[in-house]
């Protein structure tokens, strides 16, 4: 795809809501009005498929054709200037090769929500339409010119609809605006407008003396007067604070042409508050500086892929901050990357504390005005540093010198959702772009960055100790077979610990990865498990509101008193989650504040900022969590860390399941005794013999790198192949069977005939582990490979041919390459 700008005659566009098999870029005649003013990255309105219904669509180059007047013109211009740099669209192009998405989809993916736009269709009366032209008309027709007249205002497509009872599908609007009888009209609204201040100044500063002097203005007016002539510029909120007037009085002095008022935009900033510097300078030890001396050079050499591999409490951090600050104070960008919103107030407050004003936050935590204000900021070049989550490492940056990725092994770097991209093939792109330097930053990096750092493809750097005087936290693994029955989710030794921590005056942190009470009910009589009426999952019971609630696709309802199959009423509640554990140490430990962490508690805005913090400011003794609380968090008081359910995820149908449980064991272990004091950490297992918990107690994280991957390569798994499923999902089960079957007969048969240079494997298809979410049955493909430019020109024609089958159509087929969980 060539993304130039020729003086120009047509605009190549990216139109949104195309299906992946027939999307590409359509040309559209630009208006003599908007010569000139349509560029590349700019937004569009245009008229598209049968109707040529309005569509958004997004230029993405220029260019010239003989028969101009034969092509459709634009409708409209959004943007006055590019919203994505030459840098981004590039980006998506590449994205929509190697994620199998529409042009547009990778495109919206770089914008914040707050910038979108809603089309929005209404719908007026025409005046004078000959009468004998609305007798021919159908009674609904008649009806509805009818509404117009007496609305006498422009009506919404969707409310007319409604009060019409027709479907939302219905062409009875559009066709009697094509017969002239009434009007339709297609506007743009944006979905979050700019925050502004109401501004006043005078009009001739010179001639303020003779104001003053002369008799033409009140007593009042005379003040807002001599204060914008000692002020010059300010708030209409400011002048009557320091002027004694209401805003009246400005207005006023408006109408006479004394003042001038305007509208200023202002920044919706969540931060203000931080606390700002000034920072104490970093100081590395030897092998900090070490690292940091070979990390700097190979910046100021161009740049590269590294990856910063030290043990939980090594001071990887430092090593970061201060190439950070080296790369601003030479005029460039920073992209800092964290996995969790969890994770971002630390970090954030690390960056803020040093740069000031210059810090943007990137996270989905943000109001959409928030987001859209940080994203302009950085666009302007008024904020050199990025903090946030996935979204950030599409930051709007001109010259990026650095991308930090910390915690570079967690599954949320990867998106579920179209585009499938992972953030850190996306920062590989934009550090090669800038010739920036791409840092990979983790105390259990991934294998396969951990492998390809072995293979030189990557600079390797290590952090072997602790920094200052802190040591790795004493292990304990504890067997629950031995524990009495009913003795609840914690341990004798836990129980203790605690005590003799809250005690102490020090605090703790536990891990549960399950949210919840109780993690299922079932019936004593019948043995059925209740289950979620659109899911093949199980309930989990919450106390907090009392009822049955399903996580996959948030269905909740009320407890049944009977079961729902047998009629009996002898339910059960069995397992427990993060709620009944709060529960458990409210009463094992009832002098101690307890803080819990996981989504059901951190859905309000910035509530992960206010829980943490007051945290960190000890207003809590023990804080409770899922893996949120695992990663990254930095607590002076924290010396005792408790795993209550360590061997959950060791068995999760995954090939990653190892790997994840020895990260998520070895991470949450590393928070604890991490400023001298020595920590203490205790592991509850159901089998305390497994190796991977005894590896995880000892933070031995290169005895596990070589005992995995001897398991990847023998059994073919990433990093020694690439992982693409292809999904398949649908309403009704047979026919998403059929179309996972039709599909690997089409795979096979392109791939033996046209495609037989490619290694390939393929298992399935069968149905996905949970079959069935939100309503909607399931099926996989999975295919073992190479993920080159063959192999995706393959999965492209099978994705394009699957999507015009007619009789697929209720059918939604996707692929995604090295997805983080298999379906």
């Amino acid at each position: 795809m060539t993304l130039s700008t020729p003086a120009a005659s047509i605009a190549n566009v990216a139109v949104e809501g195309t299906a992946f098999h027939f999307d590409k870029l359509y040309g559209y005649r630009i208006p003599v009005e908007l010569m000139g003013q349509v560029q590349p990255g700019c937004r569009v309105v245009v008229p598209f498929g049968m109707g040529n219904r309005k569509r958004q669509g997004l230029v993405m180059s220029l260019g010239e054709t003989a028969d101009v007047e034969k092509i459709k013109p634009l409708h409209s211009l959004l943007d006055e200037k590019p919203v994505l740099s030459q840098e981004l669209l590039q980006l998506a192009a590449w994205l929509k090769q190697k994620t199998y998405c529409t042009t547009f989809e990778s495109a919206k993916a770089m914008l914040p929500a707050g910038i979108n736009v809603n089309l929005s269709v209404s719908y007026c009366a025409a005046p004078d339409v000959d009468p004998e032209k609305l007798e021919t008309l159908s009674d609904d027709g008649k009806r509805l010119v009818e509404i117009l007249r007496r609305s006498r205002a422009m009506v919404t497509r969707s409310r007319l609809l409604k009060v019409m009872g027709l479907d939302e599908k219905s062409r009875l609007p559009d066709e009697l605006a094509e017969q002239g009888v009434i009007m339709r009209s297609d506007s743009a609204v944006r979905r979050v407008g700019d925050l502004t201040v109401r501004m006043a100044r005078l009009c001739d500063p010179q001639s303020a003396e003779e104001l003053l002097s002369g008799s033409d203005l009140t007593p009042k007016q005379k003040n807002v007067v001599r204060f914008l002539q000692e002020a010059g510029t300010a708030s209409i909120k400011e002048i009557g604070y320091f002027a004694f007037c209401g805003p009246g009085v400005v207005t006023a002095l408006e109408r006479k042409g004394v003042v001038l008022c305007y509208q200023h935009q202002v920044y919706r900033n969540p931060f203000r508050d931080q606390v700002q510097g000034p920072a104490s300078p970093i100081q590395l030890t030897q092998s900090q500086q070490d690292v940091f001396d070979r990390l700097l050079a190979q910046i100021r050499a161009g740049g590269g892929v590294s990856l910063l591999h030290g043990i939980t409490g090594s001071g990887k951090t430092q090593v970061f901050l201060r190439l950070a600050q080296e790369v601003v104070e030479s005029g460039r960008s920073v992209i800092v990357m964290v996995p969790e919103i969890s994770l971002t107030p630390q970090t954030m407050q690390l960056f803020y504390t040093r740069f000031g004003s210059r810090v943007a936050v990137i996270h989905s935590g943000l109001s959409l005005g928030e987001r859209l204000d940080e994203w302009k900021r950085i666009k302007n070049g008024e904020a050199p540093v990025i903090v946030g989550t996935r979204s950030a490492v599409f930051a709007p940056c001109e010259n990026i010198g650095l991308i930090i990725m910390d915690e570079e092994q967690e599954s949320s770097y990867k998106s579920e959702a179209a585009p499938r991209f992972h953030a850190k093939d996306v920062a590989k792109f934009r550090a090669k772009w800038h010739k920036a330097q791409l840092l990979l930053c983790s105390a259990t990096p991934s294998l396969t960055s951990y492998y390809a750092a072995k293979q030189g493809r990557y600079s390797l750097h290590q952090l072997k100790e602790r920094y200052g005087d802190a040591v790795l936290p004493k292990v304990e693994i504890v067997d629950m077979r031995g524990e009495s029955p009913g003795s609840g989710s914690i341990s004798e030794a836990l129980r203790e610990a605690l005590e003799q921590n809250l005690e102490a005056g020090n605090q703790s942190i536990l891990l549960l990865n399950r949210r919840g009470y109780n993690t299922f009910a079932s019936c004593l009589s019948c043995g059925e498990v209740i289950s979620c009426p659109y899911c093949s999952i199980s309930m989990t019971y919450h106390a907090a509101n009392g009822r049955l609630m399903c996580h996959y696709c948030g269905h909740s309802q009320e407890v049944p008193s009977v079961c729902p199959h047998c009629g009996e009423g002898h339910i059960q509640y069995t397992g427990f989650g993060t709620q009944r554990v709060e529960q458990e140490l409210q009463e094992l430990l009832p002098s101690a504040r307890i803080v819990r962490m996981d989504t059901d508690t951190t859905m309000s805005h910035l509530s992960h900022e206010s829980k943490l913090k007051a945290f960190a400011q000890g207003q809590y003794d023990i804080m409770i969590g899922t893996q949120m609380v695992a990663k990254g968090l930095d607590f002076e008081k924290v010396t005792l860390v408790g795993v209550i359910l360590a061997d959950q995820p060791l068995y999760n149908d995954d090939y990653r399941s190892y790997e994840r449980t020895f990260a998520l064991l070895t991470q949450v272990v590393g928070r604890a005794g991490r400023r001298g004091t020595k920590g203490r950490a205790i592991i509850q297992t159901y089998i305390p013999d497994h190796p991977i918990l005894h590896l995880a107690a000892a933070q031995d994280y290169e005895a596990f790198y070589e005992t995995e991957i001897a398991t990847r390569k023998m059994m073919l798994y990433p990093p020694f192949c690439d992982i693409c499923m292809v999904g398949f999902l649908g309403i009704k089960e047979q026919k998403v069977a059929d179309s996972a079957h039709y599909f690997l007969q089409r795979f096979a048969d392109a791939a033996s005939r046209d495609y037989s240079d490619l290694p390939l494997q393929v298992l399935g298809p069968a149905p996905a582990s949970i079959a069935r979410v939100n309503g909607k049955y399931r099926y996989r493909l999975i295919v073992k490979c190479r993920d080159g430019r063959r192999f995706r020109q393959l999965m492209a024609l099978l994705l394009t041919d699957f999507g015009k089958k007619r009789e697929y159509s209720d059918v939604t087929a996707f692929a995604d390459m090295n997805p983080e969980g298999i379906l």
